[in-house]
């Protein structure tokens, strides 16, 4: 059992002191929220960060070709360790504790465990994943997909960004795409994050374990239909994608509701884009999620029927691409179970994606919560108080004594 470590001032404190070292980093400040997109400027110093945080802890640090980066407490070489840590990019303004919280408190765990004088009989590594919210190749879990396999290194590479910068050029070279003999030094998988939702306020409970991570993907729906003038168009005239778009956009909301699912069109783009001009094309991006496998496929069937059937009557097009998908992830039920008793912490499911779930189809993976007092989450609102933080790395650093 993991004891006080005598460290100097209390965890809190020591968590608050690190996380200001990161918090001005990439935030906006007119939202106050980050721009964390990977690869960018700001998370380039985060990377930097944590290099400079593995080398005050003698931990040498691995990259896999692929962007992810690997910070080693034993030898890297040796096998059988365990992984934990999370991400650094973020949403467009989003919030803090999402991604750079599971990093922090990893090394703050690390910390707590030589404190205490434990000596682990495995490796440690503590990694930063590459672009896990796809905010900026369009790909989440991309750096954790290419480590596994999940996704093929050449498409990955030609990934673009929205100034047109792929993916290879961004990294410096093409990806290395899958490492399993990297992945095969790995013996179970461990990422912290905040909650993204109220449970443990709920609850009252600064901790929790996850269960599942609901199915979810991403589908590109392409509206076309033909520009023209706003002021000289007749209304009865007109093909106006906008108008399928628009109608598609409360079916998502239906039909989830419906189910019991969850649906969001958060993101659009306009040709032309002009205030006096009929669109010829609308593209908005749908993000679905259900508990059941089965429910979300109806979902999104149900709306791309419902979409067709308007564009019938608009007189326009639309196109349906899957951009990713992700089936339910059951995370280890004996290691959750394991965690679960361990800690006193309750279980929770989760609707939201993260690199521990694609990890999870290849090594024996968990997930610990930290409470959101505010229950928002990919935003500016989002928070964690630093005892619950702190709660969290002593909760980590137990996991991780009990696994080593």
């Amino acid at each position: 059992m993991l004891t006080h470590p005598v460290v100097k001032g209390s965890l809190p404190n020591r968590f608050r002191e690190l996380w200001d070292e990161i918090a001005p980093i990439g935030r906006d400040a007119g939202s106050g929220g980050y721009l964390r997109y990977a690869l960018t400027e700001p998370e380039l110093r985060l990377r930097e960060w944590f290099r400079g945080q593995a080398e005050r802890r003698r931990m040498p640090v691995t990259e896999d070709g692929n962007g992810n980066l690997f910070a080693w407490w034993g030898d890297p070489e040796a096998g059988d360790a365990v992984l934990t840590g999370s991400h650094f990019d973020s949403v467009p303004h989003g919030g803090a504790y999402d991604g750079p919280l599971g990093i922090v408190s990893a090394f703050l765990a690390v910390d707590e465990l030589r404190a205490a004088g434990v000596t682990p009989t495995r490796p440690v590594a503590v990694a930063a994943f590459v672009e896990e919210e796809g905010a900026r190749f369009g790909v989440p879990c991309l750096g954790s997909r290419l480590l596994t396999g999940a996704l093929a290194a050449d498409r990955a590479a030609g990934l673009r960004d929205a100034a047109g910068v792929s993916f290879a050029e961004a990294l410096g070279a093409p990806p290395a795409g899958a490492r399993p003999e990297l992945l095969g030094r790995f013996a179970a998988f461990v990422e912290l994050h905040v909650e993204q939702g109220r449970a443990l306020v709920d609850q009252d409970a600064p901790v929790a374990v996850a269960s599942a991570i609901w199915p979810h993907g991403r589908w590109r729906f392409d509206f076309t239909g033909e520009g023209n003038h706003a002021g000289t168009t007749r209304m009865g005239d007109r093909r106006d994608p906008m108008l399928t778009y628009a109608f598609t956009v409360l079916a998502a909301n239906k039909e989830a509701r419906l189910r019991g699912a969850h649906a969001t069109v958060g993101r659009v783009s306009v040709e032309p884009n002009a205030t006096n001009a009929i669109p010829s094309k609308v593209t908005g991006w749908l993000d679905a999620r259900a508990a059941e496998p089965e429910t979300l496929a109806g979902l999104v069937e149900a709306v791309h029927g419902k979409a067709a059937e308007r564009a019938r009557r608009d007189g326009t097009e639309v196109a349906l691409t899957e951009e990713s998908a992700t089936p339910l992830v059951a995370f280890d039920g004996g290691l959750a179970g394991r965690l679960a008793t361990l800690l006193d912490a309750p279980v929770l499911p989760t609707g939201a994606g993260h690199d521990a779930g694609v990890l999870a189809g290849h090594l024996p993976t968990a997930m610990l919560f930290v409470r959101n007092p505010t229950g928002i989450s990919h935003s500016p609102a989002e928070s964690a108080a630093d005892d619950d933080c702190a709660a969290g790395v002593t909760a980590l650093a137990r996991v991780l004594e009990e696994l080593t």
